[in-house]
C-alpha cells in the first residue's frame, strides 16, 4: 500500500482542531481525523518546536505551544488531585497498627475505584507484593484459624495450672497432650511439636505470664557456738542417682493476722523430688527433723547420703546432728550469709511463694496456708514441670530414670 500524503495545510488543521479541543486526546483526535496516532504526534511535536511560516503565523503557532502546555498542566493537576484523594481515603487504615498490611488492605478495598498500578505507585508499595499478599489470603487466614484454636488449648492449659506455668511448661504439657482431633482422626499424621516461640507469642497476645515475683525475706538465723560443716556440694545441685545429694532448707510462710507458718523441706539433687516436708506453726528443730524424718520414710535408707543446708541455727543443732549420724547422714553447709550456696533450696522457696500466693501477700489464715502449701508440694512432685526435668515431672523424671538405669545395668 502507498504512503499517504498530506498537505501542510491540512497538517496545520489537524493540529489546530487537537489544541483547540479540550479534553481531547491524540487518539481520539486522530480517529476522528482518520490518521495513524503517531502521524498526529509528530505534526504536534513539529509545529509546537518549529512553526512554519507561510503553512501558518506565529500567533497560530504560540497559541498551540501553548494549548499543549495547559493541557500537560491540567493532566498534572488531575493525576495530583488523585494522589490527594487517595491519600485521604487511606489515611483512616493507616491508624490500625501494621501500615505495610494497612496498605495492602486499602488496594484491596478500593481497586475497583482506581487502578492497582496507580494506588500501588502513590502508597508506595510493589504491585506483585499486593498480588502475592491476596493470593496466599487463604494461607493466613488459616493460620489465625489455627493461633486461635492453639490460644483456646493454651488457656486452658494455663488456667489448669493456677497462672503459674510460663511459656516453656505450657508448651511440655500441650506436647504431651498431643493434638486433640487425632483421636476423632486416628488416619491423620501425627501433630508436629508445638514450639515454645509460637507458645510465648500467643500468650503475650493474650496477655498470659506466669509470676516472676521474688522472695524477699531471709529467714537464716546462725549460730556461731554450733558446729559448722565443709561445704562438700560447692553449688553443684547436681547427682548421678537418686538418693545420693539432698539440700534442704526452711521459709516461712507470712499469715494476714501477722503470724507466720513454717515449711522445711528435704530436696533430692538428681531429680528435684521433694522428698520430705513438714509444716508447723513454729521454727524448731523438730520441724526439720520431721521433714528428714518423712524423708527417709520415702527412700528407706539413707546410709551414705549428703545433706547441704544453710547455718541456720535448726541444722548446727545437737538435735538435727544426731537425726543425721542415726541416719547415717553427712551434713554439707555454705557459707554464711550467701544463698547461692543453697540455691536449689531458695528456688523451690521462690516458686513456691510466687505460685501459690501469686498476687496476695499473706495468708488467709493458717488453716488454708497448711492446705494450699499441701497441695502444691504433692503436685510439684507428681504433676508441674520443672526444667532441670526437661519439662517433666520429679516424679516422671525419676520413673524415666530408674527405666534408663535397668536397661544399662
Amino acid at each position: 500500500m502507498p504512503l499517504k500524503t498530506y498537505l501542510e495545510q491540512f497538517e496545520c488543521d489537524a493540529v489546530a482542531l487537537y489544541a483547540s479541543t479540550d479534553g481531547a486526546s491524540l487518539n481520539s483526535v486522530a480517529a476522528e481525523l482518520g490518521i495513524n496516532r503517531n502521524t498526529l504526534k509528530n505534526w504536534v511535536a513539529c509545529f509546537s518546536s518549529n512553526p512554519r511560516a507561510g503553512s501558518t503565523d506565529q500567533s497560530e503557532a504560540a497559541a498551540i505551544t501553548d494549548a499543549e502546555r495547559i493541557r500537560k498542566l491540567e493532566r498534572e493537576n488531575a493525576r495530583l488531585r488523585e494522589e490527594r484523594d487517595i491519600l485521604r481515603r487511606a489515611a483512616k487504615y493507616f491508624a490500625e497498627g501494621d501500615e505495610l498490611v494497612s496498605r495492602f488492605r486499602f488496594v484491596d478495598d478500593t481497586r475497583t475505584d482506581y487502578p492497582v498500578n496507580r494506588l500501588c505507585e502513590v502508597l508506595k508499595i510493589n504491585r506483585s507484593s499486593y498480588y502475592k499478599r491476596k493470593a496466599t489470603a487463604p494461607q493466613r487466614q488459616q493460620r489465625l484459624l489455627d493461633d486461635a484454636a492453639m490460644a483456646a488449648r493454651i488457656t486452658v492449659v494455663f488456667d489448669a495450672h493456677d497462672g503459674c506455668y510460663g511459656a516453656k511448661r505450657v508448651t511440655a504439657e500441650l506436647n504431651d497432650l498431643g493434638d486433640p482431633s487425632a483421636a476423632q482422626a486416628p488416619s491423620l499424621p501425627e501433630s508436629p511439636v508445638v514450639n515454645h516461640k509460637r507458645v510465648a507469642r500467643l500468650m503475650k497476645t493474650n496477655g498470659l505470664a506466669g509470676f516472676t515475683r521474688r522472695r524477699r525475706v531471709k529467714t537464716t538465723v546462725a549460730d556461731p557456738s554450733r558446729r559448722v560443716f565443709a561445704d562438700l556440694v560447692n553449688r553443684r545441685f547436681t547427682a548421678k542417682s537418686v538418693n545420693q545429694v539432698y539440700v534442704g532448707d526452711i521459709t516461712y510462710l507470712p499469715i494476714s493476722d501477722g503470724s507466720n507458718m513454717y515449711l522445711a523441706t528435704v530436696i533430692d539433687c538428681f531429680s528435684r523430688w521433694l522428698v520430705g516436708f513438714a509444716i508447723a506453726d513454729h521454727m524448731r528443730t523438730s520441724l526439720v527433723v520431721d521433714a528428714l524424718t518423712a524423708a527417709a520414710g520415702q527412700r528407706g535408707s539413707f546410709a551414705g547420703a549428703l545433706f547441704h543446708s544453710d547455718h541456720g541455727s535448726v541444722y548446727t543443732s545437737g538435735t538435727f546432728q544426731k537425726a543425721c549420724r542415726d541416719r547415717e547422714v553427712r551434713q554439707s553447709m555454705g557459707a554464711v550469709g550467701t544463698s547461692a550456696d543453697n540455691a536449689l533450696a531458695e528456688s523451690f522457696n521462690a516458686a513456691l511463694k510466687r505460685e501459690v500466693l501469686k498476687d496476695d501477700k499473706t495468708f488467709a489464715n493458717q488453716l488454708v496456708c497448711r492446705r494450699d502449701v499441701f497441695r502444691w508440694c504433692i503436685r510439684y512432685n507428681t504433676t508441674r514441670r520443672h526444667s532441670w526435668c526437661g519439662y517433666l515431672s520429679p516424679q516422671a523424671y525419676e520413673a524415666r530414670s530408674s527405666g534408663r538405669l535397668r536397661l544399662v545395668s
